[in-house]
């Protein structure tokens, strides 16, 4: 039980305001003619809320502050959800596609899934490992797994396939990081090759931010639409075998319809149930379940 609650204690401790660094910078060219890419380095404003939170369930919301500091702009970002000794843990498999893996009692004891889902709440990756805990640091890190191109290559090149990636968390007395060690693959010839490594780390550094009061405000107007969508994820990833999620780079055939929506409420008043309603239509039409249209509700 005190390592559980040791667990929880670095979990819960994610949320709240940082000011955040995302770092990534590929270093090592693996194919020969390779050229490494400029290294991306983004400053950002992120509040992180706890949404969910059952005991050995955690739910963490993060939300973008963008643009004028003084009248920023909401972006809904990624969500982390934490499960204790999960009995399934989704697995990327390339090409829009996921699976749905079985987890041994041995494996999972003692042990925290962390599932990753986009700004739409779409799945993007998961992995499973116990935490450690030393008298400075909190540190989680899972085998490596696979996950989709991240929106920074998606939309600006097309010259491979997947990234399996190390990720790891710590968490500290002045904030947390998300470490990536990431291999950028090629799986389109059959068998997946290695053309650059990258690495990555986000620094969440707690702060009390300026103007953060729209976070609370898009939230509050939205939050009910987004467990709905959420509901329906985990319908889906409950008791699917495969699922496929498709979207093109820019995210305009699911992410950006699905996110508007919210917008669509939170700026124009839309009724939630009619903005729900449209989200399904979107989620229908771009996602398969064992082969065939979700039955969402």
């Amino acid at each position: 039980a005190e390592a559980f609650q040791a667990d929880r204690r670095a979990i819960l401790a994610m949320q709240g305001e940082y000011e955040v660094i995302f770092d990534f910078t590929e270093f090592l060219p693996i194919e020969a003619d390779y050229t490494l890419k400029d290294p991306k380095v983004t400053p950002a404003r992120e509040v992180v809320y706890v949404i969910e939170d059952t005991g050995a369930y955690i739910a963490l919301q993060h939300l973008l502050l963008t643009g004028d500091t003084d009248n920023p702009f909401v972006v809904k970002h990624w969500r982390q959800d934490w499960r204790y000794q999960p009995e399934r843990l989704m697995a990327f498999e390339g090409f829009n596609t996921f699976s749905m893996q079985e987890i041994r009692a041995e494996d999972a004891a003692g042990a925290w899934s962390q599932t990753v889902y986009q700004v739409d709440d779409s799945p993007r990756y998961a992995g499973i490992a116990r935490w450690t805990h030393t008298g400075e640091a909190s540190t989680w890190e899972p085998a490596r797994t696979w996950r989709p191109l991240p929106r920074r290559d998606a939309t600006t090149r097309d010259d491979y396939d997947t990234i399996a990636a190390v990720n790891r968390h710590t968490v500290l007395s002045w904030g947390w990081t998300h470490e990536q060690d990431n291999s950028k693959l090629v799986l389109r010839e059959g068998t997946p090759r290695e053309i650059v490594r990258e690495h990555g780390i986000n620094t969440y550094r707690r702060t009390d931010l300026e103007n953060d009061q729209p976070a609370a405000d898009y939230w509050a107007a939205t939050k009910d639409y987004w467990a709905q969508v959420r509901d329906v994820w985990h319908e889906i990833l409950d008791t699917a075998d495969t699922f496929v999620a498709e979207d093109d780079a820019d995210g305009a055939l699911l992410y950006g319809p699905v996110l508007q929506e919210s917008y669509d409420m939170f700026f124009d008043g839309k009724l939630g149930n009619e903005a729900f309603a449209n989200a399904m239509t979107v989620i229908q039409a771009q996602v398969t379940v064992d082969g065939q249209t979700p039955d969402v509700e």
